[in-house]
């Protein structure tokens, strides 16, 4: 139940919805000058959220910052590399698509690369309704052997399904093995809030690794804040959609 009320509260915080609720509703009103309200209000909205200069504030606030390589243990034993990086629903299924934030797969092989993290301990199944040919971890662990990891270096967890999951399967994974006590948690700058509380509250208390961040530095071009950009729509979904479910995890103690 959990599952479905999550992707219907990714429907309704869609601003592309919101938009569209409001032209239909231009489109079915009656009065003239009620009609010019809405048609008004949709054009603000839009404005206000294609506007490159907003979003990248927005996000700017809400990302954690970057960690440099010197803030981290001298090697520590894992680093958790969430999924949510890949299309698992594209066919063929004999290659790896990737989409934007698959810097959370590069900085982890940075690390081991680094001589920082002894493991990679790729965790998350498949966030689809639907089953899949198979699941985020295996695509990730397949680019992670292509780039030249060793099965000895690789840990799978392949059943979870959101953050909560990965932080309780992952806690399953450490209990059983007691080495990996030092963990070091990648994932999205916009994602690392609600991941680590997920895995405060299962006990784990790793150290955070932005990666695939959204945002950029703030530029004084007025191009920046004057030019508007078909992209910040999507940004705003993102980031509503994790300050929510942030919200969501805290109420039901999931973080």
């Amino acid at each position: 139940m959990f599952f479905i009320l999550s992707k219907l509260l990714d429907f309704l915080l869609s601003p592309a919805v919101w938009l569209v609720l409001l032209l239909l509703a231009a489109v079915l009103v009656r009065q003239t000058a009620r009609r010019r309200q809405l048609l008004l209000a949709t054009l603000a909205l839009l404005l206000l959220l294609t506007n490159p200069g907003l979003i990248n504030e927005a996000l700017l606030a809400w990302e954690l910052p970057p960690v440099r390589l010197h803030q981290l243990p001298p090697r520590a034993d894992a680093a958790v590399l969430l999924t949510g990086i890949t299309s698992v629903s594209k066919s063929p299924h004999d290659r790896v698509y990737l989409h934007e934030g698959a810097d959370r797969l590069t900085n982890a092989l940075w690390l081991w690369r680094a001589g920082r993290v002894r493991h990679i301990l790729v965790s998350g199944g498949s966030g689809a309704m639907l089953q899949k040919a198979h699941t985020e971890a295996a695509d990730l662990i397949t680019l992670l052997h292509l780039a030249g990891v060793p099965d000895s270096v690789i840990i799978k967890e392949d059943q979870s399904r959101n953050t909560r999951e990965n932080a309780l399967f992952t806690r399953r994974i450490t209990q059983a093995r007691p080495e990996l006590d030092t963990l070091i948690l990648v994932t999205s700058a916009f994602h690392q809030r609600r991941a680590l509380g997920c895995f405060a509250q299962v006990g784990l208390h790793p150290q955070p690794f932005p990666a695939g961040y959204y945002s950029t530095d703030r530029a004084a071009t007025p191009d920046y804040w004057l030019m508007p950009d078909p992209q910040a729509l999507s940004r705003w979904s993102l980031l509503l959609h994790e300050i929510s479910g942030y919200v969501v995890y805290k109420v039901l103690g999931y973080a």
